[in-house]
């Protein structure tokens, strides 16, 4: 048993939340963890690892099988811009998995986002690979069982083909599986993250915009509604501002970021220039690599969409795996918040599968 003192050490904060309207005998908790568990690592082995929140549905108090899919999110952003989806697909795939099967939706805060920025111990260099290592790093710390499927979006898409790419290497030890969609495929899933460098010529710079912006405005700033109102002021959509807006958290009488923003530019710079076209092009046998381009996204050139295209229409020689590329139609870069719907009927019968394939 934890008594109150260990309570507080091992998590920052814990909540679990009754099943609300969900269908009778489906078991809801949500948690939200942060940093390394003694109670579940031995102190020798201890990391410092990622904030995370859990979102598990099950249909049974006694699950015989539990799977499970990390969430990345983009950059700025946090583990919270994904409850709700999360929660639509946890739910989507418990219907229609095994009746005696467990799904847990990882929902994790990249090093200097959300809680994860408060973490002392993630060191530099802030990139692509030690992003995806963090990963690995909090499988190991927690004992889990490596995830069954990985859904990135945006930055967190190229955080995800980092992680596979880490994994087939073997830079995470002899123990680590990579994430499978079913018994013989391991799958990916990359939500509007173009997979190779993104050059400043193919891009409007409006990213590269707000984070020259933010770093001009001092560490603090007076409330939200200034911040907004101030970038509205120089041109930035009142949407845009204020989901920049609700990055922020209360200081005293004050307002300051939730994330780290040097360590954030660094990851947004790491993420401009990495290249996994490589991966792409000769992924490991049995790998499953699905990207999902949304219709209305800014983010695509239309050479980089041939060159996605030809290597859908390539499918599997055998020795290889497959790249499959979907199209979300009726959306821009926010895929989960411009057509949710249209995302889980993508995502979620591919992933479903593999709790019916056990």
């Amino acid at each position: 048993m934890i008594n109150a003192d260990q309570r507080s050490t091992v998590y920052r904060h814990y909540v679990i939340q009754s099943a609300g309207r969900c269908r009778p005998g489906l078991r809801y908790l949500t948690r939200f963890l942060n940093t390394t568990n003694p109670l579940l690592s031995p102190p020798a082995r201890s990391l410092e690892t990622l904030a995370f929140e859990e979102e598990v549905r099950s249909p049974t108090e006694s699950p015989s099988s539990i799977f499970t899919a990390f969430v990345l999110h983009g950059l700025l952003g946090s583990a919270r811009n994904w409850r709700s989806f999360s929660r639509i697909l946890a739910s989507s795939l418990s219907s229609s998995s095994s009746p005696t099967s467990e799904w847990r939706m990882v929902l994790v805060d990249l090093r200097n986002h959300g809680r994860s920025a408060e973490i002392e111990g993630l060191s530099p260099p802030h990139d692509m690979a030690n992003a995806a290592k963090d990963l690995a790093n909090l499988v190991k710390s927690q004992a889990w069982a490596w995830p069954d499927a990985i859904i990135g979006h945006s930055m967190g898409g190229k955080v995800a083909l980092q992680f596979a790419e880490s994994c087939a290497r073997g830079d995470y030890g002899n123990s680590v599986q990579l994430p499978k969609q079913k018994p013989d495929a391991e799958q990916l899933w990359i939500l509007d993250s173009v997979p190779g460098k993104v050059s400043r010529d193919n891009s409007d710079g409006e990213v590269e915009k707000v984070l020259h912006t933010l770093q001009s405005l001092p560490s603090s700033v007076p409330s939200r509604k200034w911040l907004v109102d101030h970038m509205v002021k120089l041109g930035f959509s009142k949407s845009l501002s204020e989901w920049i807006g609700s990055n922020l958290k209360k200081s005293g009488e004050h307002e300051t970021w939730a994330f780290n923003l040097d360590g954030a530019v660094q990851m947004f710079n790491s993420y401009r220039e990495t290249d996994y076209w490589p991966l792409l092009e000769h992924p490991p046998k049995g790998m499953e690599i699905e990207i999902v381009r949304a219709e209305n996204s800014d983010r695509w050139d239309v050479d980089v969409i041939q060159r996605l295209e030809r290597l859908g229409a390539d499918g599997s020689e055998g020795e290889e795996g497959k790249v499959t590329v979907h199209l979300l139609p009726k959306s821009g870069h926010w895929v989960h918040v411009d057509n949710p719907k249209g995302l889980l009927e993508i995502v979620s019968p591919k992933i479903a599968s593999l709790s019916l394939a056990t």
